[in-house]
């Protein structure tokens, strides 16, 4: 079982943000937006997920997963409270949350279905949000911006992001979910999110009137496709979930674990 700590971040979310506020670059802000327009009903999903998942254990094997599952639940309440402050922003200078209403229709479709269909699917997202923060640890740089609480937030939410992303996995596995299914649901989850992903992008870009410039998609080549892109740096372990084998566990977690070390001073341990 993995120890999870939950942490209050300590930024002041209370002031504006920039339209541009990832290094002036419409691109990179408009994705990094988009991401975040997804998160409060997402985490709320997956806090609901892991919950019912829990619920349904046996009692001996709840005993195993109690103090991971509160852990996993604190710190995605976490993010979920600190991205809400962060679109109340985003609504406030104009960019329209697409994505979160029809999240909302795709999870209300799994009401009543047995909870391992909702664990799967948050294994799933699980899986994309751990190889994201996997990548943006290791290129800090694509986060530059003179608001360094944005970059923070991102940073810290990527290292508690890689650091739980085992526990909708087992807990699914705990249920005895089969192969069929942990993959249904992960092609289901790749074509949702990387189509809610680029559609909400393009919402930002066309609300900010910046789709149809040049620096934007020139940005977008270089931040996706080129040498030290999001693309071609996590097609490699977004691949590896197909692998019968697989276990969150097998992808390297130390550069989440270095962050959390070598930034304390940005955060405070709940209870600590």
């Amino acid at each position: 079982m993995t120890d999870l700590v939950v942490r209050r971040l300590l930024v002041d979310m209370e002031a504006p943000i920039s339209r541009h506020w990832c290094g002036g670059d419409p691109f990179r802000s408009a994705f990094f937006n988009a991401l975040s327009m997804s998160f409060p009903v997402g985490e709320q999903f997956f806090i609901d997920s892991v919950r019912n998942a829990f619920k349904a254990l046996p009692a001996d094997q709840q005993v195993q997963f109690e103090a991971e599952v509160k852990g996993f639940v604190g710190q995605e309440a976490t993010h979920r409270r600190l991205h809400a402050l962060y679109n109340a922003h985003l609504d406030a200078l104009g960019l329209p949350n697409a994505w979160e209403p029809r999240a909302k229709d795709r999870i209300r479709r799994l009401d009543g279905l047995d909870p391992r269909h909702a664990v799967a699917a948050t294994a799933a997202n699980e899986h994309f949000t751990a190889i994201f923060a996997q990548w943006l640890l290791h290129n800090p740089s694509v986060l530059e911006s003179a608001d360094s609480r944005l970059s923070t937030m991102w940073l810290w939410h990527a290292a508690e992001e890689a650091e739980h992303r085992c526990t909708a996995f087992d807990l699914y596995k705990a249920l005895g979910g089969n192969e069929k299914w942990r993959l249904r649901w992960f092609r289901i989850v790749t074509v949702f999110f990387l189509t809610d992903i680029l559609r909400q992008t393009v919402t930002n870009l066309r609300a900010d009137r910046t789709l149809w410039r040049r620096a934007t998609w020139a940005s977008a080549w270089r931040y996706l496709l080129g040498k030290q892109g999001l693309i071609r740096q996590t097609f490699g372990p977004w691949r590896d979930y197909f692998k019968s084998d697989f276990h969150p566990s097998h992808h390297d977690a130390a550069a989440s674990v270095n962050w959390l070390i070598t930034h304390r001073a940005s955060y405070q341990p709940v209870g600590g």
